[in-house]
């Protein structure tokens, strides 16, 4: 390219360059963060690695139907259910991406129709440009790519909280022949569904967030101790490639079968007057003896399968061991899922780790609900109010896993058996009703529980 047209290039490459700004993330990070993706979405062999095995993938995927399978959000209010409907559909792809990727968000989008949807954005969609005194991100941005004949559009999106609480939001659009550069700016109407988008708009309310939901894995930093968020499965990358290698030499051998062919070294060589294309240094191994000895000799030694995967359950146990799963859950082919229940009930640190993960998400899931009324009544979507993540949601993992409900349940009957609780208040617990308040509150839950009651607790039913 000349100077003279490089002085009027307009096109742009990356985001830093379009916003004049700087991605505060280490390199540390950057690369770790990419090497996490590389080995979740690897499904080719390459010289050194065969990445059948997809651990990444089978970690991933243990977590998620672990973490949630006894789960259950509701809520008794109209708006917040709306929230919690929209937040379903996107629960495991906003779970997997954030254990992939150490963090993601979950970005709302507000329909006419007085739905609520969420996208998920990716760790590798969004680049962090400052954070404040408690390390919170208050400076992002991302991009979203669409592609339309030919043409790909990126929409880039800068995010950013001011002292006061304020977010402003500011829109730009590009387009190329190429997804490897963003290319020139173009109209936000360019495309139909981002032309009600504003270049700059600054939220007229405090909002106290990006208007995206964090959802960050609860692992600490072992990259570079910041404050970003690591992948579930980073302490064990480099196990992962081990294994990868492992897999890679049993196919290996058991592809050549059980022979090798042993030659005198010149034949090791590439003829650069004819050129003939060498032995396989893998296959053929070259041996310096007698010179007159030329020729090629067959070894047959016996298949080291034991030997492999020997190999491969130490490194599974280790990675069992780093991530905090349970022994076996790798390791032992005939290790069957279980529920969050079954896990908790079982000492060891799968049990912690599950419990992090399902915390983790019902933070997002508070948040969300917070969000979302703020910036519902702020848009006047029909229905939107103001929501209490504390009182406008009941989120339930199942017996034994944040709680033991059959020992709570124990204890409800020895209240109600000293006369320190009135058994009206226990069965609502038990039936998940509202707290009776009023006495035609107590005489309904008489009338049409207290049979039930009797036969659980043994009893006749009074206080």
């Amino acid at each position: 390219m000349s100077v003279f047209s490089a002085l009027f290039d307009t096109k742009i490459k990356n985001f830093e360059q379009a916003f004049n700004v700087k991605d505060i993330t280490t390199d540390n990070m950057k690369a770790a963060i990419r090497e996490w993706y590389a080995l979740y979405y690897a499904d080719k062999s390459t010289e050194t690695e065969d990445p059948c095995q997809r651990l990444p993938f089978t970690v991933i995927n243990k977590l998620t139907k672990t973490t949630f399978s006894e789960y259950e959000a509701k809520s008794e209010n109209a708006f917040a259910k709306t929230i919690l409907n929209g937040l379903e559909r996107r629960r495991k792809q906003s779970m997997q991406q954030t254990l992939i990727g150490g963090e993601s968000f979950l970005k709302p989008l507000l329909l006419s129709d007085g739905r609520i949807e969420f996208s998920v954005i990716q760790r590798r969609n969004y680049l962090v440009l400052g954070r404040n005194e408690t390390d919170a991100i208050t400076d992002i941005g991302t991009q979203e790519s669409t592609e339309i004949g030919g043409l790909y559009y990126t929409l880039l999106e800068r995010r950013t909280i001011d002292p006061a609480g304020y977010l402003t939001i500011e829109s730009r659009l590009y387009r190329s022949d190429s997804r490897d550069m963003i290319g020139i700016e173009v109209p936000l109407g360019t495309l139909d569904k981002y032309a009600a988008l504003e270049r700059a708009n600054k939220l007229p309310n405090p909002l106290w967030s990006l208007g995206l939901i964090p959802v960050k894995c609860p692992a600490e930093n072992c990259v570079d101790g910041s404050e970003d968020g690591v992948s579930v499965y980073a302490p064990a990358a480099g196990l992962i490639h081990l294994i990868n290698v492992n897999e890679k030499q049993i196919n290996g051998e058991f592809e050549r079968g059980e022979s090798r062919v042993i030659v005198s070294s010149d034949l090791m060589e590439k003829d650069t007057t004819t050129g003939k294309r060498r032995f396989k240094d893998h296959v053929f191994a070259g041996l310096d003896d007698d010179p007159e000895n030329i020729g090629v000799t067959i070894f047959s030694p016996e298949f080291r399968e034991q030997s492999f995967l020997a190999r491969k359950t130490e490194y599974l146990r280790n990675i069992e061991t780093l991530i905090g799963f349970k022994r076996g859950l790798l390791s032992n082919v005939e290790e069957s899922d279980k529920t969050a229940t079954e896990i908790t009930n079982s000492s060891g640190d799968y049990n912690l780790t599950i419990i992090d993960f399902q915390q983790m998400w019902e933070v997002a899931v508070k948040e969300a609900l917070r969000v979302c009324g703020i910036l519902g009544k702020m848009y006047q979507i029909e229905g939107a109010v103001d929501l209490n993540p504390e009182k406008d949601v009941t989120i339930e993992w199942g017996d034994g896993v944040l709680f033991d409900r059959t020992r709570t349940w124990q204890e409800y009957n020895s209240m109600v058996s000293s006369g320190l609780l009135k058994p009206e208040i226990a069965i609502a617990w038990y039936f998940d009703l509202p707290r009776p308040q009023t006495p035609a509150d107590f005489e309904k839950i008489r009338a049409e529980y207290m049979p039930e009651m009797e036969e659980l607790t043994g009893g006749d039913g009074s206080g």
